[in-house]
């Protein structure tokens, strides 16, 4: 059972999580966010124990065990510029990066765009989805999926999966976690609004696929070439040969 009180009492935040809801289950916290006009406020955060619709990047089944892990979505209905949404992306795997790094000293490497990995073997997701108005967004919601303490996971993956247990070689809070991953992404978009380099620095720092000849896959098309950096948006560079391509979506693996 997660203990509501000990998480209040590490959250660190003006606005992120304040408004807290937690749900045994839910078909997908986004989902929730993205169509209640109930929980509305700026910041809200709602956590599941089990989604029966939960999924990933391109609709793809997101399975979790009901009380080991952290499924939970935010909220965010301020300051949103559809140009850097990506920004949102890289600063919420920063921080479930710093999360588990901070308090369980693990190496945490991030992979491009929405994967947070221990040894290569894959902890946490994220899934950015937005509802719009015109050509303004009026929500954004940020996804976020977190191997805690499960012990195993049955089935076959494309990247394998691992818990923070599993590394830890121990039970851990998800209290804790999740209001160390809440404040550290509070802390990170304060600091998007004067400088989005350090986002992309800090990302950056963590990923170990940058300079390496890689594959991406984007729906029926399948690319080569060396994965020379991200840009100012926080969008791949293939480098093919002389030519240059910017790659807003897809899956990267090393060639």
């Amino acid at each position: 059972m997660f203990n509501i009180e000990e998480f209040d009492i590490k959250l660190d935040t003006e606005f992120v999580g304040r408004n807290f809801i937690y749900s045994d289950e839910v078909d997908s916290t986004n989902s929730v966010l993205l169509t209640s006009k109930e929980f509305a406020q700026n910041g809200t955060v709602i956590l599941a124990e089990h989604q029966s619709k939960g999924r990933g990047r391109k609709n793809r089944e997101w399975l979790s065990s009901p009380g080991q892990n952290l499924t939970f979505s935010i909220l965010l209905k301020r300051d949103l510029k559809e140009s850097k949404i990506n920004m949102i992306n890289l600063g919420a795997a920063i921080s479930v990066a710093q999360a588990i790094e901070n308090l369980y000293q693990l190496n945490v490497e991030l992979k491009w765009p929405n994967d947070v990995l221990i040894g290569k073997k894959k902890i946490a997701g994220i899934l950015i989805e937005s509802t719009s108005k015109g050509n303004k967004i009026s929500k954004l919601v940020v996804g976020i999926g977190i191997n805690v303490n499960q012990p195993n996971f049955p089935g076959k993956f494309d990247i394998p999966p691992t818990s923070v247990r599993k590394e830890f070689h121990s039970l851990v809070s998800r209290e804790k976690l999740l209001s160390e991953v809440l404040n550290n992404f509070e802390s990170i978009l304060d600091e998007a609004k004067e400088d989005y380099k350090k986002i992309l620095n800090d990302w950056r720092s963590r990923c170990k696929m940058i300079g390496e000849k890689v594959k991406v896959v984007d729906e029926e098309k399948t690319r080569f070439g060396l994965f020379e950096d991200i840009d100012d948006d926080g969008f791949l560079i293939l480098k093919q040969g002389e030519k240059r391509e910017k790659i807003h979506y897809g899956d990267v693996s090393i060639r």
